[in-house]
C-alpha cells in the first residue's frame, strides 16, 4: 500500500467524522433530555477529527509513492486500518 492509498482511507474518514458532527449538533436542539448525550457526542467526534486531522499531517511529510509498509510496523499499520474502518464506517448520523 502507497501513503497516497492510506491518505485516501483518512480522508474518507475525515469525512464520514464530519457528516457525523454535524448531525450530533442538529440533533442537540430535538429534545431537552438528549440535548446532553449529542453535546457529548459532538465533542468526542471533533476529537476523532483532530486525531485524523494529526494522522494526516503525518502523512503527507512523505513522499506519495512511498510504501507504507516502510514506515509503519505491522502491529501500527493493522492498528491504525482498523481505526480507519472503524471511523469510516461509522453512521452515527443515521440515527
Amino acid at each position: 500500500m502507497k501513503i497516497e492509498e492510506l491518505i485516501k482511507l483518512v480522508d474518507d474518514a475525515i469525512a464520514n467524522v464530519k457528516i457525523a458532527i454535524v448531525s450530533s449538533k442538529q440533533r442537540i436542539f430535538e429534545s431537552p433530555h438528549t440535548s446532553w448525550e449529542f453535546t457529548k457526542r459532538s465533542l468526542e467526534l471533533e476529537d476523532e477529527l483532530e486525531k485524523l486531522n494529526k494522522i494526516r499531517e503525518y502523512l503527507l511529510t512523505f513522499s506519495a509513492d512511498e510504501d507504507v509498509e516502510e514506515k509503519f510496523s505491522k502491529e501500527e499499520l493493522k492498528e491504525l486500518l482498523e481505526y480507519l474502518k472503524v471511523m469510516r464506517e461509522m453512521r452515527i448520523h443515521e440515527f
